[in-house]
């Protein structure tokens, strides 16, 4: 099968490949891009480990052909930390409220949740659980996942209204 060249920002930086039309995002970004945060779960976007952020749109990578991803701007879970290396909020909330377990789900649980503050900075519980409806976990029950969330969205908020 011939290959097509690919271009697009991953975690701000511009990437490109050649790949075959039938490839999935999560490959590229694994095996081109050697990005090993997002995870092949289900392969059949059911459960959510291999989330990423695609032009502010959550989208499951197994179900992703690279060439949708052509021209786009994609952020994994390595994107998500600040520059320096220091942890997004998010991140740290999952560490101090156990929000993981195995940590099979947590990249793209974080990276959910992620798309998920941007989209509503002050969710409620409900909108919490209905938000990350889409990335399952085997092992925590979601108490802490939804409460992890919950104080990252906090502390996102206390770091803006100081700014």
């Amino acid at each position: 099968m011939s290959k097509m060249h690919v271009k697009m920002t991953v975690n701000g930086k511009e990437v490109e490949g050649l790949a075959e039309p039938r490839t999935l995002l999560i490959h590229f970004l694994r095996e081109n891009q050697r990005l090993t945060g997002p995870h092949i779960g289900c392969d059949t976007g059911h459960c959510g480990a291999c989330t990423v952020d695609m032009d502010g749109k959550s989208v499951k990578s197994c179900m992703t052909f690279v060439g949708q991803s052509n021209g786009k701007s994609v952020t994994t879970i390595e994107g998500i930390a600040h520059p320096d290396g220091t942890l997004h909020a998010l991140q740290e909330a999952f560490r101090e409220h156990h929000g993981l377990q195995c940590g099979f789900c947590t990249p793209g649980m974080i990276t959910r949740a992620h798309r998920l503050l941007q989209e509503n900075p002050s969710p409620t519980e409900e909108e919490i659980r209905y938000g990350i409806s889409g990335n399952l976990c085997r092992c925590t029950g979601y108490q802490n996942i939804v409460k992890a969330i919950t104080v990252a969205a906090d502390m996102l908020n206390a770091q803006e209204a100081a700014e």
